[in-house]
This record gives C-alpha cells, sequence and structure tokens, in this order.
C-alpha cells in the first residue's frame, strides 16, 4: 500500500496473520496498531485467552482496512486486483 500523500510503501500480507497466533498482539503494537494491541487484549482477557484463535483470521484484514482509511492506496494494479479479490476493496 502507498500513502497518497506522503508516498510512503508499506508492505501488508493478506489473509490469515501467523504472527498474530504465535504472538498474540505483539505483531498490532510493532505494527504501530496500538488500538488494535489494546482491543486484542482486552478482548482476549474477557474470553479467557480463546480469542487469541480468532484474532489470526481477521487481523490482517483490520489492518489493511485501516491503512485504507488513513489514506493508502494499493501501490500497482497486482496489489489492487489482490485485495479486490480479498473484498477488502470494491473499485
Amino acid at each position: 500500500l502507498k500513502h497518497t500523500q506522503s508516498n510512503m510503501i508499506k508492505q501488508v500480507k493478506l489473509g490469515f496473520s501467523w504472527t498474530t497466533l504465535f504472538f498474540g498482539g505483539l505483531p498490532a503494537l510493532f505494527r504501530g496498531d496500538l488500538k488494535w494491541f489494546l482491543i486484542m487484549w482486552i478482548v482476549s482477557v474477557a474470553t479467557f485467552g480463546l480469542a487469541w484463535l480468532v484474532f489470526p483470521f481477521v487481523y490482517n484484514k483490520v489492518y489493511i482496512k485501516g491503512l485504507l482509511e488513513k489514506g493508502y492506496v494499493p501501490a500497482d494494479d497486482f496489489s489492487k486486483i489482490q485485495l479486490q479479490s480479498a473484498a477488502i476493496i470494491s473499485d
């Protein structure tokens, strides 16, 4: 993804988040996604850890949608096609 104003490029993965499966909320923290880091920890405490089995399936998609809301766009046509096939964008 490429930011429209700063031209900063971020590589993000689609699909299942293996890092979230193995390291919990730490990948969100390392990505600077403090909001989702806190959400993951709070929900995991509330569900006695069961949420750690759900977050790996949804976190990458949530992270990408957050970046798109912050002004990032697909960096190239291949990225755009991949995001469309994952039903993250509709254009």
